[in-house]
């Protein structure tokens, strides 16, 4: 049984263990030991490594055939420096991976002005969050390249679920931009994504990217009142980008300052998935439901 290796054991990780299990004998890289416990329940091996120290890295040299890499670059810095560490520490073991998937994200596209984006789209990230995606991929790509290993790359808009949605933004008046100075925005759901994640895993091809999202293209306010409408919450008040700039936090308006609809067509052809929530509002109206019955799988608000 091939051994795969998780890094970045968050929301989605655990989301596509299910799929994995079974299949593969897994290892969870983790920093938090309080965290071993849960992994082992459904038998993970867990193994205490931090991204940030090289030497902690030890463990993972020459373990892992297959390696799913969900973990966020660090937070400062024009690179990823933990992508960089982790690879080394691959490439000391005695064998390296036969296979990779990461999950990145569609901001290293930068703002395409609402325009339709394929895969081949020159990257122009902005944001410095997305700069260090950018290094990330081009790390991997050069180690896939060079080391023959399989590397495949989702592109993840963003992610929601029932436990992920603005919710609690929205009583407190979460404040988005009207019509006239809106962006395109891009959704997949946690669950779509945890099965894009396998589909990689079997028909990924090396050194290529794929468009994680849906079918949905809209803009950003029509999700936030697409939201509020379905929970019975007052609509998100809407201000101009003048406006926002005083009213909103940086974070939030680098969110509002990219406008793309991404051609998913790679993942349908290629990865051969048929989305379980290929529109937004299907998975609203499933999270709708989930909290509505008290889905024990499901929590209420994001």
């Amino acid at each position: 049984m091939q051994k795969l290796l998780i890094v970045g054991c968050g929301d989605v990780a655990r989301r596509t263990l299910p799929h994995l299990l079974g299949h593969y004998r897994i290892y969870a890289l983790l920093r938090d030991p309080a965290q071993c416990s849960a992994w082992r329940i459904p038998g993970v091996r867990p193994i205490l490594a931090d991204l940030d120290h090289a030497a902690s890295l030890k463990r993972i040299q020459g373990l892992a055939d297959v390696v799913l890499h969900f973990a966020p670059p660090p937070e400062r810095g024009p690179k990823d420096t933990r992508m960089g560490k982790f690879l080394a520490a691959l490439l000391r073991g005695k064998k390296r991976p036969q296979r990779m998937v990461y999950i990145s994200t569609s901001g290293v596209y930068g703002d395409c002005f609402g325009a339709h984006i394929d895969e081949t789209r020159t990257l122009r990230p902005t944001t410095a969050r997305a700069k260090r995606r950018v290094d990330a991929e081009q790390q991997l790509r050069r180690f896939g390249q060079r080391q023959g290993v399989c590397v495949s790359i989702l592109r993840a808009p963003g992610i929601y679920a029932a436990d992920r949605l603005p919710l609690e933004r929205l009583k407190r008046g979460l404040s988005t931009l009207c019509a006239d100075d809106d962006v395109f925005t891009n959704h997949i759901h946690a669950d779509d994504l945890a099965r894009l994640t396998c589909a990689a895993l079997r028909y990924g091809r090396a050194n290529r990217c794929y468009n994680a999202s849906d079918n949905s293209a809209m803009k950003m306010g029509e999700y936030f009142d697409l939201v509020a409408e379905r929970f019975g919450l007052p609509l998100a008040p809407r201000i101009t980008r003048v406006e926002a700039q005083t009213a909103l936090s940086p974070m939030q308006l680098s969110f509002m300052s990219e406008s793309r609809r991404l051609n998913n067509h790679r993942i349908k052809q290629e990865l051969r998935v048929r989305l379980r929530y290929p529109q937004v509002a299907d998975g609203i109206n499933a999270a709708y439901h989930a909290v509505r019955h008290n889905d024990p799988h499901e929590r209420k608000d994001g």
